[in-house]
């Protein structure tokens, strides 16, 4: 098992039974991890955890699913604790969970304001935290944010505005836990080809996003999952940084 592969790994994956977080699920068991926990937030995605968790099982990996609003502090640390006491501590923690929110400032109200800050910036500022509590020595942690942060654009004002402060998060944290050689990223995808983004969108808007970006249409899945392998592995010497990757959406 080298210190820095996925030999052998406890993974615990937020928001891991579908979409990206259900890819990479799927990915990491068939490179030889130990264990993995899949986080999902509520009912409505518990059949896709049950059905990420037994195609995990299929690749001989020990798996647990975890139904838990991480905008509640004591559930993200059931979370992290779960995992532990099923799996053993965990070597990588991946956040995929987000909330997108397309509404003018006129528009949106203190409810969508309060939420969309929870769900995108609380839950990812405590589930730092506890991953980094959690964490082996020499562990990984990466968080999915958005290409927004780099967008000059209105109309995604709480969604991006609150996935901001994880850039901060991330370097603070590298900071903190580096000594243990932790090593913390964060991933900006283009406008993903998934249910997530076609329910705040117009056609017109849909195919504005594709045609936005250099090398041509939405970013896939499966583009961000190598990324995303590599900065929990060999790129572990990457840290306290935000990577974009969106074919040219968006750039600073």
């Amino acid at each position: 098992m080298g210190k820095h592969d996925l030999e052998g790994k406890v993974v615990v994956i937020a928001g891991g039974a579908k979409n990206l977080g259900g890819l990479i699920s799927r990915d990491f068991a068939g490179r030889g991890i130990a264990g993995l926990a899949i986080h999902y937030h509520s009912d409505a995605s518990k059949s896709d955890a049950e059905k990420t968790m037994a195609e995990v099982e299929k690749a001989g990996v020990k798996v647990i699913t975890v139904q838990a609003d991480l905008t509640k502090v004591p559930q993200c640390v059931r979370l992290f604790e779960e995992t532990a006491s099923n799996l053993g501590a965990p070597d990588i923690a991946i956040n995929t969970a987000g909330m997108v929110l397309k509404k003018s400032f006129a528009e949106t109200d203190e409810e969508e304001y309060d939420r969309m800050f929870a769900v995108n910036s609380k839950a990812a500022y405590f589930f730092l935290r506890e991953a980094g509590k959690s964490l082996n020595d020499n562990g990984k942690i990466c968080t999915v944010v958005t290409s927004l942060l780099a967008a000059y654009t209105g109309l995604y004002s709480t969604y991006a505005g609150a996935k901001a402060p994880v850039e901060h998060f991330t370097r603070a944290a590298s900071k903190e836990f580096g000594a243990r050689g932790i090593s913390v990223t964060a991933v900006g995808p283009g406008p993903m080809d998934t249910p997530f983004f076609y329910g705040q969108e117009s056609e017109e808007a849909v195919a504005y996003h594709k045609s936005a970006s250099a090398l041509g249409g939405l970013t896939k899945i499966e583009d961000i999952v190598p990324l995303i392998r590599l900065l929990v592995t060999d790129g572990w010497w990457i840290t306290g940084q935000t990577i974009f990757a969106n074919g040219g959406y968006t750039t600073r």
